[in-house]
Protein backbone atom coordinates (compact mmCIF):
# COMPACT_ATOMS: atom_id res chain seq x y z
CA UNK A 1 0.00 0.00 0.00
CA UNK A 2 1.67 3.44 -1.29
CA UNK A 3 0.52 6.22 0.63
CA UNK A 4 0.72 10.38 -0.12
CA UNK A 5 0.38 12.95 2.90
CA UNK A 6 0.39 16.18 2.48
CA UNK A 7 1.56 17.85 5.18
CA UNK A 8 1.31 20.56 7.12
CA UNK A 9 3.38 23.72 6.60
CA UNK A 10 4.76 24.67 10.33
CA UNK A 11 7.53 22.79 12.01
CA UNK A 12 6.43 22.00 15.21
CA UNK A 13 2.85 20.36 13.43
CA UNK A 14 5.62 18.41 10.93
CA UNK A 15 7.03 16.94 14.06
CA UNK A 16 3.47 16.36 15.44
CA UNK A 17 2.50 14.57 12.09
CA UNK A 18 4.60 11.49 12.98
CA UNK A 19 2.13 10.44 15.39
CA UNK A 20 0.13 9.59 12.01
CA UNK A 21 3.07 7.52 9.78
CA UNK A 22 3.74 5.63 13.09
CA UNK A 23 -0.27 4.54 13.09
CA UNK A 24 -0.40 3.82 9.45
CA UNK A 25 2.61 1.58 10.06
CA UNK A 26 0.93 -0.32 13.19
CA UNK A 27 -2.03 -0.52 10.58
CA UNK A 28 -0.20 -1.24 7.45
CA UNK A 29 3.25 -2.81 8.49
CA UNK A 30 4.23 -2.62 4.58
CA UNK A 31 2.78 1.03 3.62
CA UNK A 32 5.28 3.22 2.08
CA UNK A 33 4.90 6.59 3.25
CA UNK A 34 5.47 9.73 1.16
CA UNK A 35 4.62 13.18 2.42
CA UNK A 36 4.67 16.20 0.15
CA UNK A 37 5.86 19.27 1.92
CA UNK A 38 7.24 22.28 1.66
CA UNK A 39 11.66 21.86 1.21
CA UNK A 40 12.27 23.09 4.36
CA UNK A 41 10.67 20.05 5.74
CA UNK A 42 13.08 17.98 4.30
CA UNK A 43 14.98 17.65 7.39
CA UNK A 44 12.49 17.06 9.60
CA UNK A 45 11.46 14.16 7.28
CA UNK A 46 14.76 12.78 6.89
CA UNK A 47 15.03 11.79 10.37
CA UNK A 48 11.75 9.81 10.35
CA UNK A 49 11.86 6.20 10.11
CA UNK A 50 8.68 5.76 8.98
CA UNK A 51 9.09 8.55 6.01
CA UNK A 52 9.83 6.59 2.13
CA UNK A 53 10.49 10.18 0.41
CA UNK A 54 9.86 13.54 1.13
CA UNK A 55 8.67 15.03 -2.28
CA UNK A 56 9.30 18.69 -2.60
CA UNK A 57 5.95 21.39 -2.81
CA UNK A 58 7.34 24.11 -4.91
CA UNK A 59 4.40 26.83 -3.70
CA UNK A 60 4.49 28.99 -1.24
CA UNK A 61 2.08 28.90 1.57
CA UNK A 62 -1.60 30.45 0.27
CA UNK A 63 -0.27 30.45 -2.75
CA UNK A 64 -2.97 28.94 -5.13
CA UNK A 65 -1.38 28.32 -8.84
CA UNK A 66 -3.80 25.90 -9.69
CA UNK A 67 -1.86 25.08 -12.89
CA UNK A 68 1.50 24.20 -10.80
CA UNK A 69 -0.66 21.54 -8.74
CA UNK A 70 -2.48 20.37 -11.87
CA UNK A 71 0.80 19.30 -13.47
CA UNK A 72 2.06 18.05 -9.55
CA UNK A 73 -0.74 15.83 -9.52
CA UNK A 74 -0.38 14.88 -12.93
CA UNK A 75 2.91 13.72 -12.71
CA UNK A 76 2.08 11.72 -9.33
CA UNK A 77 -0.85 9.57 -10.96
CA UNK A 78 -0.72 6.02 -10.76
CA UNK A 79 1.61 5.78 -8.25
CA UNK A 80 -1.04 5.58 -4.40
CA UNK A 81 -3.32 4.13 -3.08
CA UNK A 82 -4.29 6.80 -0.94
CA UNK A 83 -3.94 10.34 -0.13
CA UNK A 84 -4.03 11.60 3.59
CA UNK A 85 -4.44 15.54 3.83
CA UNK A 86 -3.37 17.04 7.40
CA UNK A 87 -3.87 20.95 5.85
CA UNK A 88 -8.04 21.76 5.70
CA UNK A 89 -7.50 24.08 3.20
CA UNK A 90 -9.51 23.99 -0.26
CA UNK A 91 -5.95 24.51 -1.95
CA UNK A 92 -3.88 21.39 -0.07
CA UNK A 93 -6.81 18.82 -1.45
CA UNK A 94 -6.20 19.56 -5.58
CA UNK A 95 -2.48 17.69 -5.68
CA UNK A 96 -4.55 14.21 -4.69
CA UNK A 97 -7.35 14.97 -6.89
CA UNK A 98 -5.36 16.03 -9.95
CA UNK A 99 -3.20 12.98 -9.33
CA UNK A 100 -6.67 10.59 -9.13
CA UNK A 101 -5.52 8.62 -6.35
CA UNK A 102 -8.52 6.32 -5.42
CA UNK A 103 -8.79 7.47 -2.05
CA UNK A 104 -8.22 10.53 -0.44
CA UNK A 105 -8.62 11.40 3.08
CA UNK A 106 -9.13 14.12 5.08
CA UNK A 107 -11.37 16.70 7.62
CA UNK A 108 -14.22 18.44 5.72
CA UNK A 109 -12.24 21.99 6.24
CA UNK A 110 -12.69 24.22 3.23
CA UNK A 111 -15.34 23.45 1.25
CA UNK A 112 -13.74 19.99 -0.09
CA UNK A 113 -16.92 18.13 -1.23
CA UNK A 114 -15.57 16.49 -4.47
CA UNK A 115 -12.33 16.75 -4.11
CA UNK A 116 -12.03 14.11 -1.21
CA UNK A 117 -13.75 11.30 -1.48
CA UNK A 118 -13.49 10.14 2.28
CA UNK A 119 -14.50 13.39 4.16
CA UNK A 120 -14.74 13.23 7.64
CA UNK A 121 -16.37 15.30 10.30
CA UNK A 122 -14.34 16.73 13.24
CA UNK A 123 -15.56 15.76 16.71
CA UNK A 124 -13.14 18.18 18.58
CA UNK A 125 -14.28 17.18 21.92
CA UNK A 126 -13.40 13.78 20.91
CA UNK A 127 -10.39 14.68 19.69
CA UNK A 128 -8.81 17.50 21.31
CA UNK A 129 -5.34 16.90 20.48
CA UNK A 130 -4.03 18.18 17.13
CA UNK A 131 -1.86 14.46 17.60
CA UNK A 132 -5.64 12.83 17.82
CA UNK A 133 -6.67 14.76 14.56
CA UNK A 134 -3.78 13.47 12.54
CA UNK A 135 -3.73 10.18 13.93
CA UNK A 136 -7.35 9.71 13.45
CA UNK A 137 -6.76 10.09 9.51
CA UNK A 138 -5.27 6.28 10.25
CA UNK A 139 -8.24 5.14 11.32
CA UNK A 140 -12.11 4.55 10.44
CA UNK A 141 -14.24 7.62 11.15
CA UNK A 142 -14.86 7.84 15.09
CA UNK A 143 -12.36 5.16 15.80
CA UNK A 144 -11.17 4.78 19.54
CA UNK A 145 -7.28 5.33 19.02
CA UNK A 146 -4.84 3.25 20.49
CA UNK A 147 -3.36 3.96 23.81
CA UNK A 148 -0.62 5.10 24.59
CA UNK A 149 0.13 7.79 21.70
CA UNK A 150 2.77 7.28 19.62
CA UNK A 151 5.33 10.09 20.21
CA UNK A 152 7.63 11.85 17.53
CA UNK A 153 10.88 10.65 17.81
CA UNK A 154 13.69 12.20 15.43
CA UNK A 155 16.55 9.64 14.37
CA UNK A 156 20.08 11.14 14.71
CA UNK A 157 23.40 10.61 12.45
CA UNK A 158 26.39 10.83 14.78
CA UNK A 159 28.76 11.31 11.79
CA UNK A 160 26.02 14.50 10.65
CA UNK A 161 26.39 15.55 14.16
CA UNK A 162 30.07 15.66 14.65
CA UNK A 163 29.86 17.76 11.25
CA UNK A 164 27.83 20.20 12.39
CA UNK A 165 30.07 20.59 15.87
CA UNK A 166 32.92 20.62 14.35
CA UNK A 167 31.86 23.36 11.67
CA UNK A 168 30.78 25.78 14.30
CA UNK A 169 33.66 25.22 16.74
CA UNK A 170 31.74 23.96 19.25
CA UNK A 171 32.26 21.37 22.34
CA UNK A 172 31.03 19.26 24.25
CA UNK A 173 32.98 19.73 27.24
CA UNK A 174 30.39 21.42 29.81
CA UNK A 175 26.78 20.46 29.59
CA UNK A 176 24.59 22.10 26.85
CA UNK A 177 21.31 24.74 27.62
CA UNK A 178 19.45 24.98 24.99
CA UNK A 179 17.55 28.12 24.82
CA UNK A 180 14.91 28.99 22.07
CA UNK A 181 13.58 32.44 22.75
CA UNK A 182 12.04 32.70 19.05
CA UNK A 183 8.76 32.11 17.72
CA UNK A 184 7.13 33.19 14.45
CA UNK A 185 3.84 33.18 15.78
CA UNK A 186 4.69 36.96 17.37
CA UNK A 187 5.76 38.94 20.35
CA UNK A 188 2.77 36.99 22.51
CA UNK A 189 4.88 33.63 22.48
CA UNK A 190 8.17 35.27 23.69
CA UNK A 191 9.41 34.94 26.76
CA UNK A 192 11.25 38.66 27.55
CA UNK A 193 15.17 38.24 26.69
CA UNK A 194 15.66 39.73 29.97
CA UNK A 195 13.81 36.05 31.48
CA UNK A 196 16.21 33.95 29.10
CA UNK A 197 19.19 35.95 29.81
CA UNK A 198 18.74 35.22 34.36
CA UNK A 199 18.28 31.25 33.17
CA UNK A 200 21.32 31.54 31.22
CA UNK A 201 23.38 33.10 34.13
CA UNK A 202 22.12 31.09 36.72
CA UNK A 203 22.95 27.73 34.43
CA UNK A 204 26.44 29.22 33.23
CA UNK A 205 27.72 29.61 37.35
CA UNK A 206 26.58 26.18 37.49
CA UNK A 207 28.59 24.91 34.88
CA UNK A 208 26.68 24.91 32.41
CA UNK A 209 27.46 26.40 28.62
CA UNK A 210 24.05 27.75 26.64
CA UNK A 211 23.36 27.33 22.97
CA UNK A 212 20.55 29.77 21.55
CA UNK A 213 18.58 28.24 18.71
CA UNK A 214 16.13 29.91 16.26
CA UNK A 215 15.68 31.84 12.90
CA UNK A 216 17.14 34.66 10.92
CA UNK A 217 14.76 36.76 12.85
CA UNK A 218 15.79 35.45 16.24
CA UNK A 219 19.47 36.56 15.62
CA UNK A 220 19.31 39.86 17.22
CA UNK A 221 17.00 38.97 20.19
CA UNK A 222 19.90 36.01 20.88
CA UNK A 223 22.15 38.88 20.78
CA UNK A 224 20.35 40.89 23.53
CA UNK A 225 20.00 37.81 25.62
CA UNK A 226 23.72 37.50 25.40
CA UNK A 227 24.64 41.35 25.77
CA UNK A 228 22.85 40.78 29.02
CA UNK A 229 25.08 38.89 30.73
CA UNK A 230 28.45 40.03 32.08
CA UNK A 231 32.00 39.33 30.35
CA UNK A 232 33.03 35.99 31.88
CA UNK A 233 29.34 34.63 31.53
CA UNK A 234 28.85 36.25 27.62
CA UNK A 235 31.69 33.84 26.48
CA UNK A 236 29.71 30.37 27.48
CA UNK A 237 26.78 31.76 24.87
CA UNK A 238 26.87 30.98 21.72
CA UNK A 239 24.39 32.75 19.14
CA UNK A 240 23.38 29.74 16.30
CA UNK A 241 19.91 31.38 15.61
CA UNK A 242 19.99 32.24 11.69
CA UNK A 243 23.21 30.85 11.53
CA UNK A 244 22.14 27.07 11.13
CA UNK A 245 20.49 25.29 8.62
CA UNK A 246 17.15 23.50 10.34
CA UNK A 247 19.20 20.08 9.45
CA UNK A 248 22.14 21.48 11.84
CA UNK A 249 20.05 22.74 14.15
CA UNK A 250 18.40 19.57 14.72
CA UNK A 251 21.68 17.84 14.85
CA UNK A 252 23.05 20.16 17.24
CA UNK A 253 19.81 20.21 20.39
CA UNK A 254 20.30 16.70 19.99
CA UNK A 255 23.50 17.07 21.92
CA UNK A 256 21.64 19.24 24.56
CA UNK A 257 21.40 18.11 28.00
CA UNK A 258 18.67 20.03 28.65
CA UNK A 259 16.17 23.15 26.50
CA UNK A 260 14.30 26.01 27.46
CA UNK A 261 11.88 26.80 24.59
CA UNK A 262 8.87 29.14 23.82
CA UNK A 263 5.66 27.39 22.27
CA UNK A 264 7.57 27.11 18.78
CA UNK A 265 8.40 24.55 16.24
CA UNK A 266 11.76 24.52 18.17
CA UNK A 267 10.13 22.99 21.22
CA UNK A 268 7.98 20.03 19.44
CA UNK A 269 11.78 19.32 17.91
CA UNK A 270 13.38 19.44 21.85
CA UNK A 271 10.78 16.98 22.45
CA UNK A 272 11.20 14.59 19.76
CA UNK A 273 15.02 14.66 20.32
CA UNK A 274 13.70 13.67 23.72
CA UNK A 275 15.84 16.39 25.54
CA UNK A 276 14.48 17.34 29.28
CA UNK A 277 12.59 19.96 27.98
CA UNK A 278 11.21 22.97 29.89
CA UNK A 279 8.17 24.66 27.97
CA UNK A 280 7.24 28.36 28.56
CA UNK A 281 3.11 29.34 27.76
CA UNK A 282 1.48 32.28 26.99
CA UNK A 283 -1.02 33.67 24.86
CA UNK A 284 -0.97 29.70 23.93
CA UNK A 285 -2.52 26.59 25.86
CA UNK A 286 -0.27 22.89 26.59
CA UNK A 287 -4.05 21.49 26.17
CA UNK A 288 -3.78 21.55 22.51
CA UNK A 289 -0.41 20.92 21.37
CA UNK A 290 1.83 19.72 23.98
CA UNK A 291 5.65 18.73 23.79
CA UNK A 292 5.49 15.41 23.54
CA UNK A 293 8.31 13.55 25.20
CA UNK A 294 9.13 11.87 28.83
CA UNK A 295 10.71 15.09 30.35
CA UNK A 296 8.83 17.82 30.68
CA UNK A 297 7.72 20.56 32.77
CA UNK A 298 5.21 23.35 31.15
CA UNK A 299 5.58 26.29 32.83
CA UNK A 300 2.86 28.89 32.23
CA UNK A 301 0.96 31.92 34.52
CA UNK A 302 -2.27 30.83 33.31
CA UNK A 303 -3.96 34.32 33.48
CA UNK A 304 -7.45 35.00 33.40
CA UNK A 305 -7.05 36.39 29.91
CA UNK A 306 -5.20 33.73 28.62
CA UNK A 307 -4.95 31.25 26.58
CA UNK A 308 -6.36 33.78 23.87
CA UNK A 309 -4.19 32.45 21.19
CA UNK A 310 -3.83 35.93 19.89
CA UNK A 311 -0.37 37.07 18.32
CA UNK A 312 -0.67 40.64 19.33
CA UNK A 313 -1.75 41.54 23.09
CA UNK A 314 -5.21 43.01 23.23
CA UNK A 315 -4.22 44.66 26.09
CA UNK A 316 -0.73 45.79 25.18
CA UNK A 317 0.91 44.30 28.29
CA UNK A 318 1.91 40.95 27.73
CA UNK A 319 1.46 39.97 31.22
CA UNK A 320 1.18 36.21 30.31
CA UNK A 321 5.07 36.15 29.37
CA UNK A 322 6.61 39.37 31.54
CA UNK A 323 4.95 38.74 34.69
CA UNK A 324 6.46 35.47 34.42
CA UNK A 325 9.62 35.09 35.93
CA UNK A 326 12.50 33.06 35.49
CA UNK A 327 12.85 31.31 39.11
CA UNK A 328 9.78 28.81 38.52
CA UNK A 329 11.61 28.35 34.87
CA UNK A 330 14.72 27.34 36.82
CA UNK A 331 13.24 25.18 39.16
CA UNK A 332 11.83 23.25 36.21
CA UNK A 333 15.50 22.66 34.82
CA UNK A 334 16.81 21.88 38.63
CA UNK A 335 13.55 19.28 38.60
CA UNK A 336 14.69 17.53 35.36
CA UNK A 337 18.77 17.62 35.23
CA UNK A 338 21.32 18.25 38.19
CA UNK A 339 23.68 20.64 37.12
CA UNK A 340 27.22 19.85 37.39
CA UNK A 341 28.29 22.04 39.96
CA UNK A 342 26.94 23.41 43.15
CA UNK A 343 25.97 26.66 43.36
CA UNK A 344 26.18 28.82 46.81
Amino acid sequence: MKILIVGPSWVGDMVMAQTLFVCLKQRHPDCEIDVLAPEWSRPILERMPEVRAALSFPLGHGVLDIASRRRIGKSLAGQYDQAILLPNSLKSALVPFFADIPLRTGWKGEMRYGLLNDIRNLDKERYPLMIERFMALAYEPNAELPKPYPQPRLQIDEASRSAALAKFGLSLDRPVLALCPGAEFGEAKRWPAEHYAKVAEVKIRAGWQVWLFGSKNDHPGGEDIRNRLIPGLREEVVNLAGETSLAEAIDLMSAAGAVVSNDSGLMHVAAALNRPLVGVYGSTSPQFTPPLADQVEIVRLGLECSPCFERTCRYGHYNCLRELKPRPVIEALQRLVADPVEVE
